[in-house]
């Protein structure tokens, strides 16, 4: 379980009572699709046929632009978890971020998700002894990514819920 037992409001948009405006929506949900992308190789090498994941994330980005309702780009992340079932190691990490973005339309925190399970990716791809120091090398690389309007909330949110996702946000 990744997700907080309770919600923070930050990750709420406002219509709903939270803090969250959509361009901050959509950011988050850009950012994850970014990070689950950044692995999918380890997906798509494994599964070449299989075409959720990356389709979770197209939705996620038809999302952010409009072209896609919420229901539609939840239902594809949905879909990419389901890629995953049967899968272990790199592989279902992989397709498993990809889920997770496509879920941010939906809530806006499994932002985090797709960034964990993208690290958790990169460590079970990396050769033995590596996995640790390719999970900070992935988690570098996502923090670089992350665009100034969101920075500060991610990387509190990363802090918060460090110890939800695997503890792969320590540094």
């Amino acid at each position: 379980m990744i997700l907080p037992k309770v919600r923070d409001p930050r990750f709420v948009t406002i219509r709903r009572g939270g803090t969250l405006t959509d361009p901050d929506h959509r950011l988050l949900a850009l950012w994850a699709a970014a990070c689950a992308e950044h692995v999918l190789d380890l997906f798509e090498s494994a599964q070449p046929g299989d075409l959720r994941p990356r389709e979770a994330m197209e939705q996620a980005r038809g999302w952010t632009r409009g072209e896609v309702r919420m229901m539609e780009a939840r239902a594809a992340g949905g879909h990419a978890m389901g890629a995953a079932r049967d899968l272990r190691g790199a592989a279902r990490f992989a397709a498993y971020a990809a889920g997770q973005a496509g879920a941010v339309a939906h809530v806006a925190a499994h932002e985090l998700g797709a960034a964990a399970y993208a690290i958790k990716a990169a460590r079970a791809a990396a050769p033995d002894h590596a996995g640790e120091a390719a999970g900070r090398l992935e988690c570098r690389w996502q923090r670089d990514q992350l665009p100034d309007a969101i920075r500060e909330l991610v990387l509190d949110d990363q802090w918060l819920r460090n110890d939800l996702c695997w503890s792969v946000f320590a540094d």
